[in-house]
């Protein structure tokens, strides 16, 4: 989920050829709820912005694993695992 506008997923999405939906969350409601709409620091400056976070919701609609401040290096790895437990 991205607080950007669905028009600049959808050029996002086109570019890298994905073929999944990218989710659009403007008003941050569900980054929010979620969490991940946090104060974050570069540079020593401070500003608000998403903590890449993973979360694997299972069929019921239940949080079954939560990756917070996720790294790319091994992260898929991660998550293959929490899949298979």
């Amino acid at each position: 989920m991205s607080a950007d506008t669905p028009e600049k997923l959808a050029r996002f999405r086109d570019k890298y050829q994905l073929n999944f939906t990218l989710l659009s969350d403007t008003a941050r409601k569900t980054l929010d709820a979620y969490g991940v709409w946090q104060e974050k620091s570069m540079y020593g400056k401070k500003s608000m912005g998403i903590v890449r976070t993973t979360y694997l919701i299972n069929a019921q609609g239940k949080v079954k694993a939560v990756f917070p401040r996720v790294k790319l290096d091994g992260h898929i790895q991660q998550v293959l695992a929490a899949l298979k437990a």
